[in-house]
């Protein structure tokens, strides 16, 4: 699941084996690439004319140009909106200081070292929740300050695993 907003709208998108539906009702489009960043969109009968202006990977935030006009749209995967129910979206944007456990569990390897650097989305450790492997990754670029865990570690929900 992905919720979209565009232009100030909000949409909620699934997809089942590659059929895509938009709130609830299949989307029924085709695609086709013309060259790098510009596309051709048959949606409804219609055709659209699309060219991607601006990609912010950070912040899944994009700009497109669809038949001259430009449409701001900001995407979250199931993973931030997972973040943003568990009350932890507020780290884009902001530096962040310590990575904390986001569920109780088990620390089954340690990636970094105290003085490693790291860029954002570079793994931190592995933690071992519900029988599930969760790889944390940087939200940032920073250098380890401290790793407050060891390998084998049982770590409570909130506890301060690495601090930067």
């Amino acid at each position: 699941m992905y919720k979209a907003s565009v232009n100030q709208q909000v949409f909620s998108i699934t997809s089942d084996d590659g059929a895509f539906q938009v709130n609830g009702q299949p989307l029924n489009w085709d695609l086709v690439k013309i060259s790098d960043g510009r596309f051709h969109i048959q949606l409804d009968n219609k055709g659209y004319n699309a060219e991607v202006v601006a990609v912010e990977k950070e912040t899944k935030s994009f700009q497109f140009k669809i038949n001259g006009r430009l449409y701001k749209v900001g995407l979250k995967d199931k993973f931030d909106l997972l973040l943003e129910q568990m009350g932890m979206n507020g780290a884009v944007g902001s530096k962040i200081n310590n990575v904390k456990a986001p569920m109780p569990g088990l620390i089954i390897d340690l990636r970094v070292k105290e003085g490693d650097p790291v860029k954002a989305g570079d793994p931190l450790l592995i933690l071992e929740a519900m029988k599930m492997e969760n790889i944390i990754k940087a939200a940032g670029d920073s250098v380890v300050k401290s790793v407050k865990v060891k390998k084998g570690e049982s770590v409570e929900k909130n506890q301060v695993l690495i601090e930067f």
